[in-house]
């Protein structure tokens, strides 16, 4: 895909997520992250749930819209990089977030951190960690690996 392609400082892919109660989701997006939703996008129907928004994250828009009658709600599975991960699942959890993952050492000198939020999007936090060991994990029964059990876990929890 060639970034030509793309409306001016727009990314070649954005997520869209679809839940009930997509105008909670936003402001929980806002004050996690202190990004602001697009007014010239948000776009209601005549009942007032949300067909179309868009907040801004870096250079990809999240969009998000209210489930419709009759439509399956489309979570997302959504990766983020930030400068501190304690500090946004802070915020977070503040605003019904779980942490799955506690901020861990991960690969390539970052930390991971996961986060559920109530809405059933699961978060990848990632932020710089430079001169950070890579971790060296453990897929025997007697160890384990946080970064993949606490994903498992929480993934077996959604339905």
């Amino acid at each position: 895909m060639s970034i030509l392609h793309t409306p001016e400082h727009g990314a070649v892919l954005n997520p869209f997520v679809m839940v009930d109660g997509a105008a909670g989701l936003i402001t929980f997006v806002s004050e996690v992250f202190g990004v602001e939703e697009n007014p010239e996008a948000h776009t209601e129907m005549p009942d007032g749930r949300l067909i179309h928004s868009e907040l801004r994250l870096g250079t990809v828009d999240l969009m998000i819209v209210d489930r419709l009658d009759g439509w399956p709600s489309r979570p997302g599975l959504l990766q983020v990089w930030v400068t501190d991960v304690a500090e946004v699942q802070k915020r977070a959890a503040v605003r019904g977030a779980t942490v799955v993952t506690e901020p861990t050492p991960f690969y390539g000198e970052t930390t991971l951190g996961r986060m559920l939020d109530p809405w059933q999007n699961l978060w990848w936090l990632y932020a710089p960690a430079p001169g950070q060991a890579d971790p060296i994990p453990h897929w025997d029964d007697e160890a384990s690996d946080t970064i993949f059990t606490t994903l498992d876990a929480a993934l077996r929890t959604l339905r």
